[in-house]
């Protein structure tokens, strides 16, 4: 008999998020009772002192896991029983799955950046690289740069002891010297083969960009992470300057990938996935 699931995203403003169809289409496709639901802090006027209500309600309805976004990804790490070590090591939780009576954490976000970064631009020069963000999701994608040989990463955050705990998360995992807290933004990006958006800056509820368009130049490339809407303003900015680019919808979708093995314990059809998140409207 195959599994019943019912998952659910927790956080703030996603009205607008494809990952519901996401999980729910490629249930239906894989022949499972899949329901897929959002539990948005914003319409319920919440915020994250509600988690540990939320995570007991879900457990109290039998939900099998949980995905979780901004800003709630470090917020949830000491309601949890168990992290898987991926998890552990970048300090941030997307996924929760509720299993013999425990909230185990993972991070899919780490793979999901990763894949889509290896399908796109696998041949671009990594050796210094801007971040934008240093919260929940920019802890996965840094760990996912250094992990694909980007040489030395400047992290900037409005939250300047936010960066300097990623830098020393990262220089544990990697060693010393490959990542640093970016104190002159305009002189990184005058140095940069790469840049990076982890921040919420460019979803349609917070637009705008993350650094000036007069900073970019040709020769960059820039990666994104938010896909509501997939064409933010910087990738814009970017395209029409001849840059190469890594729209959102790619680490949204492959997160969701092994978002939904570890719910489901079914090995879904990337492709399939992919496919549907490309035929929804952006």
């Amino acid at each position: 008999m195959k599994p019943r699931v019912l998952a659910g995203l927790i956080g703030a403003g996603i009205q607008a998020s494809r990952t519901p169809a996401l999980h729910e289409q490629e249930g239906d496709a894989q022949g499972l009772r899949y329901l897929y639901r959002l539990i948005d802090l914003e319409p319920l006027q919440l915020d994250i002192n509600a988690l540990p209500d939320l995570l007991q309600a879900a457990e109290q309805m039998n939900f099998t896991g949980l995905n979780i976004t901004y800003p709630c990804k470090q917020a949830i790490l000491p309601l949890l029983d168990e992290l898987s070590d991926e998890a552990r090591g970048i300090g941030a939780v997307n996924t929760v799955v509720f299993k013999a009576g425990k909230r185990i954490g993972h991070n899919t976000d780490c793979l999901g950046f990763a894949e889509g970064f290896r399908r796109n631009l696998q041949d671009v020069v990594r050796r210094r690289v801007v971040q934008m963000g240093a919260g929940g999701a920019g802890a996965a994608v840094a760990h996912a740069l250094l992990a694909e040989g980007v040489e030395h990463l400047s992290i900037f955050d409005v939250d300047a002891s936010r960066a300097q705990d990623l830098a020393d998360n990262l220089a544990h995992c990697f060693g010393p010297g490959r990542a640093q807290v970016g104190t002159h933004l305009e002189n990184a990006m005058a140095e940069a083969d790469g840049l990076v958006n982890t921040t919420p800056m460019g979803m349609a509820k917070l637009p705008g960009t993350p650094v000036p368009p007069a900073l970019l130049h040709a020769q960059l490339w820039v990666a994104e992470i938010v896909y509501f809407p997939l064409e933010t303003e910087l990738l814009r900015n970017a395209r029409a300057l001849g840059c190469r680019t890594l729209d959102g919808g790619n680490m949204a979708v492959f997160q969701a990938v092994k978002a939904f093995e570890l719910f489901s314990n079914v090995v879904p059809d990337a492709h399939r996935m992919l496919a549907h998140f490309q035929s929804m409207k952006s």
